[in-house]
């Protein structure tokens, strides 16, 4: 009975530790109202077709944009310095998310060491870009 027990603890913390990791620290359900500010230009559409959120169609569509290579959406028309850093090895997560959204021509020149690096994307997210992150999290793919 003991071992079920402790099996059962163990692996409720590693679930939820799996969670907050993948979430990191941020609020998802704040995430999702601050996404209202990114769906004029970006939509969520799961890949069976399922409208997660209607947005725009100036932005990519970013379900299971966490984890996927930079400026590689197949059929959308990305600038070539979002490509040139997904080539580099760019992906998305936390980390990248959150600075890109935040200054995203900063970000590619910092990224690609090239001053003259251009994101087509002008908006800056000033807050809540945890909260976006683990929002996005939460609608894509399970990882």
């Amino acid at each position: 009975m003991k071992l079920k027990i402790v099996t059962a603890l163990a692996a409720a913390a590693f679930a939820s530790g799996a969670y907050a990791e993948s979430h990191g620290g941020g609020d998802a359900d704040a995430g999702a109202k601050e996404f209202n500010k990114c769906k004029s230009c970006h939509m969520i559409v799961a890949d069976d077709g399922t409208d997660i959120v209607k947005g725009g169609r100036t932005g990519p569509n970013l379900y299971g944009v966490i984890g996927r290579q930079a400026g590689s959406v197949e059929g959308f028309r990305y600038g070539d310095d979002l490509v040139a850093a997904g080539e580099a090895g760019l992906v998305w997560d936390e980390e990248t998310f959150v600075a890109y959204v935040q200054d995203p021509r900063g970000f590619l020149q910092e990224y690609l060491d090239d001053s003259g690096a251009r994101s087509k994307m002008s908006f800056r997210l000033r807050s809540g870009m945890e909260d976006v992150y683990a929002y996005l999290v939460s609608v894509g793919p399970e990882m």
